[in-house]
């Protein structure tokens, strides 16, 4: 089935019940920043305009501003259009067919990728699954990953735990992400912070971005 027209919801409604149980700090020379499928396809859903979208886009600008400041890599993950079903899969059991056009598979304008942003061919939930993403980390001696994007629930979460069987410390930023309801982007919140990674907030990042980059 495609995925439902989504309501709008406040940030403030999201009510996670847990702090990190990991002290790690953000450390701009470790870090990449992440912007998980921020494309027409999967933001269309949401109602034009409307939270958390209209709060959650410009929070992750911000964020990427201040990544480009400090010298810290932009990740950004997008799924191709007409995926072959033996590419797709099982998601088309869960999803449909996919995107089905360029335009539908383009990032929307204000997070496109810029001159120096990495852009990740992505084929599951996980931006980790049948990509070169860990190489990529690698490559730039990155063993930090702040998750930004959509859905906070499915692939951004995913990314996390994947991230962390990686060995690579996750990020999870409560603010900079977006879901189906409240309840579940709350939901992606606990687990980060109870299996895989820490939560922060877009306002405790930019302080760790600014004051140490």
């Amino acid at each position: 089935m495609p995925i439902p027209p989504i309501s709008p919801y406040l940030l403030g409604d999201i009510a996670p019940r847990s702090t990190p149980l990991l002290d790690w700090e953000i450390d701009p020379s470790r870090a990449a920043l992440l912007i998980h499928d921020m494309q027409n396809y999967f933001v269309d859903v949401y109602a034009a305009g409307s939270e958390p979208l209209a709060s959650v886009v410009p929070t992750i600008g911000a964020l990427r501003d201040a990544c480009d400041a400090a010298g810290v890599p932009v990740i950004l993950t997008a799924q191709p259009p007409h995926q072959h079903p033996s590419r797709r899969g099982l998601l088309t059991d869960r999803w449909g067919p996919g995107i089905s056009s360029a335009d539908e598979a383009a990032i929307i304008e204000p997070l496109a990728a810029r001159p120096g942003d990495i852009t990740v061919m992505k084929w599951r939930y996980s931006a980790f699954a049948r990509t070169d993403l860990r190489s990529l980390l690698a490559h730039g001696g990155r063993d930090q990953l702040l998750i930004t994007g959509i859905y906070a629930h499915i692939g951004c979460l995913l990314t996390a735990a994947d991230a962390f069987m990686h060995d690579i410390q996750a990020f999870f930023v409560t603010d900079g992400v977006a879901d189906f309801n409240p309840a579940f982007h709350g939901g992606a919140v606990d687990y980060v912070n109870n299996t895989c990674g820490v939560a922060v907030t877009a306002d405790e990042t930019l302080r760790k971005l600014k004051s140490d980059g």
